[in-house]
């Protein structure tokens, strides 16, 4: 009898019996399926979800680079599409009496494609591919010139000339479609492999294209393009957000939207003109359901439950700082959620742009073309009797005095900032023009927080320390408690040791000589001195911590903080503290 799927996604830890029970009860007699209600109300991976039904049905799970190799594109001729697609399954290769055969649908049954194909349903072996990887290798099979893949076997390798052809064809029909199913196929393997961004760089003599994947840009070398086809393919997207394609001299920034492979998925558009042309950056932004838990975002048990007292408060500013990508409004996300369950609030949001679509809570696009910026907004929203507001970003001192005003008028207002840490925060406000008796009055908290890839669990090990960092972050030696880990590599990680990521977060609680170190206006290394001192759990212990249980790379603390933040923060502090327990003690 086959495992039920709920307990092999227990059993591999992805997510706990109590979801997998509730998910279960959702679903009585219901057409949607346990994977698929699963996979909308939690933060679980595609690859996980398949992974899972592979084991089920007793399929082989495949990605499509593992199938890429194989292909034997004359076996499509036995099929026809309508039904392939109809099963969501399609042939790879024959080997002798063997075919194997990939397919995205769980309930997949081969008897039929087996007469088709001339072979017993004994002697097919069957691929579980996610929806994703299966559109990939379909629009792959069906294109007149394949896209995204290396060479099939026995085909020579095509490197295009960056000469007067490729211009000519730019201008031709044909040479257009080929752009636009390029950028398709680029997009689509950009989500497949779960990119946040995709960056095509212009030099003299190539075109490089990277993905940015668990925070890390990678060279992706499958898309060989000339400058001419880069320059075309900008065009491309131009038009599709309504940009000017003669302009090449000046940045450009736009959006679209695009649904690839079920999803659907907003991007933000950025052109930036180089000594050679033109470079292209798109930002990926999936535009669907998603349940944010502040466990999943990496608050540790202590400091998630100090977060959940936060959203209860009636009145006050929170904020999450950071850089850019650095998963602050996650965080904000993950609260709002919990705002949402309690029908006795009203929570309104601001942003630019809405990322995800979260239910019970109004939602509210900013447009500077038609004057609906951050500040004015919120000038609007207060009047719209709200408990609390999530305010995308303040970039502006017209913002950040409306949210000063929000906040005293008995809201909870939630934003962020960029600035490096928490203490860095208060002086970007005293910057923006906000009295410090107001910023000391209204702030409760700040949040500062890096991303950081996780480990792989599949691969974790214990490694070597790097002595160059130790002699940085332990000047007086190693805690003989203390261990590094690393990813090995493997098939679920796909070779990089790395699989997620999780959010490094540093906490200052705003209270008592917090409060009035800020309305004195002190310098930031007077209030760092004094927030070390009344409850500020640094980013240096947070990392430790996260690398001592091996979630994330001893090594990663080098991109995680300035070299001045890495040794101890107090003499007479042990080098390596539990978060947790700093918090208990404060």
């Amino acid at each position: 009898m086959a495992k039920r799927l709920g307990d092999i996604l227990v059993e591999k830890n992805l997510v706990d019996r109590e979801t997998v029970e509730a998910a279960a009860a959702a679903t009585d007699g219901v057409e949607q399926r346990l994977g698929e209600f699963l996979a909308r109300g939690i933060s679980l991976e595609e690859a996980d979800l398949y992974r899972a039904l592979a084991e089920q049905q007793g399929f082989h799970f495949s990605t499509a680079d593992d199938l890429y190799p194989r292909l034997q594109p004359d076996l499509l001729q036995q099929v026809s599409d309508a039904y392939l697609l109809k099963h969501r399954a399609v042939p790879i290769c024959r080997d002798g009496d063997q075919v194997e055969v990939a397919t995205s649908s769980h309930n997949f049954r081969p008897d039929e494609l087996s007469r088709a194909l001339d072979v017993g349903p004994d002697a097919m072996l069957i691929h579980m591919l996610t929806p994703t990887d299966f559109t990939r290798i379909w629009m792959d099979l069906h294109s007149d010139r394949p896209l995204h893949r290396p060479p099939l076997a026995g085909e020579p390798e095509q490197r295009p000339d960056d000469g007067d052809q490729t211009d000519l064809l730019e201008t031709e029909f044909a040479a257009r479609s080929y752009l636009v199913g390029l950028l398709g196929a680029i997009l689509l393997d950009a989500v497949g492999q779960r990119a946040t961004d995709v960056h095509f760089e212009r030099f003299s003599k190539y075109v490089r294209l990277r993905f940015r994947i668990d925070g890390e840009l990678r060279t992706i070398d499958k898309f060989p393009m000339t400058g001419a086809q880069l320059r075309g393919l900008i065009n491309v997207v131009k038009i599709q957000c309504e940009l000017d394609i003669t302009e090449r001299r000046r940045p450009q920034g736009g959006r679209m939207r695009r649904t690839l492979s079920d999803q659907t998925i907003d991007m933000r558009i950025q052109t930036q003109p180089v000594m050679e042309g033109e470079n292209l950056v798109i930002r990926l932004l999936p535009h669907q359901q998603r349940r944010f838990s502040i466990d999943d975002v990496g608050f540790t048990p202590q400091l998630g439950n100090r977060y959940k007292r936060l959203l209860g408060s009636p009145s006050g500013m929170i904020l999450f700082v950071g850089p850019t990508g650095s998963g602050k409004t996650t965080s904000l996300y993950a609260g709002i959620s919990i705002l949402s369950a309690d029908e006795t609030r009203k929570v309104i949001t601001v942003e630019d742009p809405i990322e995800y679509a979260i239910d019970n809570i109004q939602q509210t696009q900013i447009n500077e073309l038609l004057g609906l910026n951050f500040a004015s907004a919120m000038r609007v929203i207060v009047r719209e009797d709200p408990d609390a507001i999530l305010l995308g970003e303040i970039r502006d001192p017209e913002t950040a005095l409306e949210a000063a005003r929000a906040s005293q008028t008995g809201h909870l207002v939630l934003s962020t900032l960029h600035c490096n840490d928490a203490v860095d925060a208060v002086q970007r406000l005293f910057d923006l023009g906000l009295h410090p008796n107001s910023i000391a009055a209204e702030l409760q908290a700040i949040f500062a927080q890096r991303l950081c890839p996780r480990i792989c669990t599949e691969c974790r090990k214990p490694v070597p320390l790097d002595p160059d960092l130790v002699s940085e972050v332990f000047p007086d030696g190693v805690p003989g408690n203390f261990t590094a880990y690393a990813g090995a590599g493997c098939e679920r990680c796909h070779g990089r040791g790395s699989y997620g990521r999780i959010a490094v977060i540093e906490y200052l609680p705003v209270s008592g000589p917090m409060r009035e170190a800020i309305s004195r206006h002190l310098e930031v290394e007077s209030l760092r001195r004094i927030a070390l001192e009344r409850g500020l759990v640094p980013m240096r212990e947070v990392a430790l911590a996260l690398a001592n249980q091996g979630t994330i790379d001893f090594r990663h603390l080098r991109r995680l903080m300035l070299p001045e933040r890495l040794p101890p923060n107090w003499p007479d502090r042990p080098f390596l503290v539990d978060p947790d327990e700093l918090l208990l003690r404060k």
